[in-house]
């Protein structure tokens, strides 16, 4: 199982509204162990297939970071049936390195997604597997964690990302 490189912003991927999956064969299992390896490797907590440059509706969780490999959520075509409460944590992302801030969602939410052979189930999470859950599933739509911010929050994003989208000034004269 290959750790993958994990796009990183802009890469147009990562704004791309995703595919669904249509094929449950073993390349969709091989690409679910792949992002499973490079999620733990990184560390993270999710990982959307757009992060690695595959336009699809596949996410995997574990809000454990891998302490308990039960804990995993392959995602497969999910869609969020129910949300509610409201819930304000910090988030960061994989492919915006170096750059958190305080995100609002729902606390908890009641999923539908397909598992690796396509069949169709439900889980209900909260707390932290809710909040990663929700970023991840935002991934699959194009957006990002940043697209959630207002006020002073937004701004403070908006220029860290207008940094990364410049490239660095060159330094004249020295070796």
């Amino acid at each position: 199982m290959p750790v993958l490189p994990i796009c990183q912003y802009p890469d147009p991927v990562l704004r791309v509204r995703c595919a669904p999956v249509e094929d449950f064969g073993p390349e969709l299992k091989r690409l679910v162990e792949d992002m499973i390896q490079t999620m733990h490797d990184a560390p993270g907590v999710g990982l959307a297939a757009p992060q690695v440059g595959v336009e699809l509706r596949v996410a995997v969780v574990d809000a454990t970071a891998g302490v308990d490999p039960e804990a995993v959520r392959v995602l497969v075509n999910p869609e969020i049936l129910d949300a509610t409460g409201v819930d304000t944590d910090t988030e960061g992302c994989l492919s915006i390195p170096d750059f958190t801030e305080q995100v609002t969602r729902p606390a908890s939410v009641r999923v539908v997604a397909r598992d690796l052979e396509g069949e169709s189930y439900e889980i209900d999470a909260d707390e932290l597997e809710a909040r990663a859950i929700q970023h991840e599933l935002d991934h699959l739509d194009g957006i990002l964690f940043v697209d959630r911010l207002r006020g002073l929050r937004r701004q403070r994003a908006r220029s860290f990302l207008r940094r990364l989208r410049s490239p660095e000034p060159a330094v004249a004269g020295g070796n």
